[in-house]
């Protein structure tokens, strides 16, 4: 790797195991930015879809991408082949809905557990 200045090429993994990509990125491309560009390909078919990039969370190796990370700071080279295509995998946040919100704000405080023992 010549300084990590080598175009590095990255294939996003959906929730259903549909790709997009793979595509070359310069190293100092952000998160937000590989979102964005995500958002814009994203399957028309699907019927999960993100509406913004704070919908969408990118996984490399198991650790949660933050946005502000370059695409240089955020490798794992661990594992990595010389030349080959990194997988990041995609997870889309469901939607909230505003009624469940407003339900929760208005109604009485309760002491419920939301542990499960197995």
């Amino acid at each position: 790797m010549a300084g990590g200045k080598e175009p590095i090429e990255v294939r996003f993994r959906l929730f259903d195991g549909t790709d997009i990509g793979p595509t070359k990125y310069d190293p100092s491309t952000t998160v937000s930015a590989l979102k964005e560009f995500i958002l814009a390909r994203w399957p028309q078919d699907k019927d999960i879809a993100p509406k913004t990039v704070n919908d969408l969370k990118l996984i490399n190796a198991g650790r949660i991408l933050e946005n502000n990370q370059t695409l240089a700071e955020s490798r794992v080279p661990v594992g990595e082949v010389p030349g080959g295509v990194i997988t990041m995998h995609v997870v889309v946040r469901p939607p909230q809905a505003d009624k469940n919100k407003k339900q929760l704000a208005n109604s009485p405080k309760q002491n419920r557990c939301g542990c499960t023992i197995l």
